[in-house]
């Protein structure tokens, strides 16, 4: 089983499932899940400590990008990349805009980090784009909504970011979903998330962006929602077994696994692992 922790992030990578950071388990804790063998290992920790990151894998790498530093919630640009053949991270480029709460997903194999919380404890809209083998970041045109606890995955070459929520509160979430065309370095309004919430996780299986969990004032969501890109709608599908917010889910295999995340408002642990096949 997973350590238990919430605020974590989460990546693919060879066949593994990488679960890192977060609170409860320790900020710098690596840990890596086998689906065939149903084995849990420890890797190499992170050189930084970090929750509210975001993660993505690209080029048999996997890249942490930002987040927040302790309990005091310093808020990171700090970009690291981890070789899962040494069992190595090093550092790269840092992001143009410190943030934490951020989402990022790849596109035309690009990483495009977007959103979160600035330095100034206000919600950003920043979206820019990290090139890996040049190590070098750019500016993008910003998302209409800035906003934190959000999420993101690509589909079809497009960015699609949904959920949310205002000023770092759970009292104040969103249901807005926005389209990001590099093509046209623009963006679009999408149909709206049936259930306005954050502290979320998405995954992408398909042509369908899967959305789990979150949390707001009244509790924790069990929620299992998808976009469906082809019909232009939403869909919704069986409740996750165990409510929580805070979570990772990462996509193996034509099924999703949903990992650790907070069963209860604010700062609660768990190490669940659960596995939905749509």
């Amino acid at each position: 089983m997973p350590s238990s922790r919430t605020e974590v992030t989460g990546a693919a990578l060879g066949g593994r499932i990488y679960v890192i950071g977060g609170f409860g388990g320790g900020a710098d804790a690596v840990e890596a899940y086998d689906p065939k063998a149903d084995r849990w290992e420890r890797r190499a920790s992170l050189p930084h400590g970090v929750h509210h990151a975001a993660a993505v894998a690209l080029d048999g790498r996997l890249y942490i990008v930002g987040g927040y530093s302790g309990l005091a919630w310093g808020v990171l640009d700090t970009v690291y990349e981890y070789d899962p053949s040494a069992d190595r991270w090093r550092g790269r480029a840092p992001l143009p805009t410190p943030r934490g709460a951020l989402a990022a997903a790849v596109v035309d194999g690009r990483i495009h980090a977007v959103g979160g919380v600035g330095t100034n404890r206000t919600n950003t809209g920043a979206l820019e784009v990290y090139d890996p083998r040049a190590d070098r970041w750019a500016v993008r045109a910003p998302m209409p909504t800035p906003r934190d606890h959000h999420a993101a995955g690509a589909i079809d070459g497009k960015l699609y970011v949904v959920g949310g929520r205002l000023d770092g509160s759970y009292a104040r979430n969103l249901d807005t979903a926005e389209v990001y065309d590099p093509a046209r370095d623009a963006w679009s309004a999408g149909p709206p998330l049936p259930t306005a919430r954050s502290g979320i996780a998405a995954a992408v299986l398909g042509r369908r962006l899967f959305v789990f969990g979150g949390e707001a004032p009244s509790g924790t969501f069990g929620q299992v929602e998808a976009y469906d890109v082809g019909a232009s709608r939403w869909l919704s599908f069986t409740p996750m077994p165990t409510p929580r917010h805070g979570l990772a889910a990462v996509a193996v295999d034509g099924r999703i696994f949903v990992i650790s995340g907070g069963p209860r408002p604010g700062g609660s642990f768990s190490s669940a692992n659960e596995v939905f096949t749509p």
